[in-house]
């Protein structure tokens, strides 16, 4: 415990920063790599909190789709402007 606020409480509070610096990026993949950080801190924010799955099940959801589109469907846009 630091400040009197618990280990998880940290967690969240992280991971909610780096969410809402993601969406404050010009860059769709730089705001992609950001999100991807604070969704994984929120499914362990998730674990942490007796497991919730709303919070682990939604964040999984938007990590997967932010690895998609980094990593997949950019591979398809570099072969369409080849």
């Amino acid at each position: 415990m630091i400040f009197n606020i618990t280990y998880t409480e940290w967690i969240g509070y992280l991971a909610s920063v780096a969410l809402i610096i993601s969406f404050l990026m010009k860059n769709l993949s730089t705001l992609r790599i950001i999100n991807s950080i604070g969704a994984i801190l929120f499914v362990i924010y998730g674990f942490m909190l007796a497991i919730s799955w709303p919070i682990i099940i939604t964040n999984t959801f938007i990590l997967m789709a932010n690895i998609y589109y980094l990593t997949i469907k950019r591979k398809q846009t570099v072969k369409e402007n080849i």
